[in-house]
């Protein structure tokens, strides 16, 4: 404190500092917001002090600490404040709720997006399956035709084979004659083919010269050469040379 600027330099240095503490309390008020008031108060005592010390300095006086013990706003501004709470605790709750169908949304859409991958994977594989289970029919089938066309012609070679053959092609003949005439009023069949005997007849002849055309294919293929043996000697030169 400086007794000649205090005595000569203003009034009263007491009520000039307090007026000034607060003009400059509600100054520094009106920067802030209403709810920050309350979180840093320290600020503000600081803010408040470093203002006075310095409009005062021609008093011969210095403020030490200043400390605001509490704010007690208008119920106007305590409703508006209340309001304004409740309207961030809204935004929060809706933001909250979007971010959550949103994170719905795409866990729903990841979901689809497995499910159709996988279906097709699982399409895949059962086209690849069932192709490959038609290929193996398919195969084996060609094996049982092969295998029976084999006996089938293995026991035509035989004298008894020949007349289960002839049995057989005459059954077929008299099956399909009967089939046909089933079928229509009015049967018209070229000459001979009423005589079940000559349709037997003409393709047991064509099974004999199959036969004989694949024995002569069997006759004509050349021998195969015969190893020939080798010794352990070999024939040493005489003196007049090999």
């Amino acid at each position: 404190l400086d007794p000649y600027k205090a005595t000569y330099g203003v009034d009263d240095y007491v009520f000039a500092v307090t007026q000034l503490a607060q003009t400059t309390m509600r100054s520094e008020l009106g920067k802030m917001e209403l709810d920050k008031t309350f979180e840093e108060r320290d600020l503000l005592n600081t803010n408040i002090v470093a203002a006075i010390n310095q409009a005062s300095s021609a008093w011969g006086v210095q403020v030490l600490r200043y400390e605001i013990k509490d704010i007690v706003p208008p119920q106007s501004v305590m409703q508006a404040m209340e309001a304004q709470m409740k309207a961030e605790r809204v935004k929060r709750a809706q933001i909250l709720e979007s971010e959550g169908d949103r994170q719905s949304a795409i866990n729903r859409a990841e979901g689809q997006k497995a499910s159709v991958v996988l279906s097709a994977e699982a399409d895949k594989e059962e086209q690849v399956l069932k192709a490959e289970g038609e290929a193996k029919a398919l195969v084996a089938v060609a094996e049982a035709q092969a295998q029976a066309l084999d006996l089938i012609g293995k026991a035509a070679d035989t004298q008894a084979g020949q007349k289960a053959v002839q049995l057989e092609l005459a059954t077929k003949a008299i099956h399909a004659k009967e089939m046909i005439a089933k079928k229509s009023s009015l049967v018209v069949l070229p000459d001979g083919a009423s005589d079940a005997g000559a349709m037997v007849s003409q393709a047991m002849s064509i099974i004999q010269k199959l036969s004989s055309n694949s024995e002569q294919a069997s006759a004509d293929k050349p021998p195969m050469p015969a190893a020939k043996e080798e010794t352990g000697l070999m024939s040493e030169p005489g003196p007049w040379g090999a």
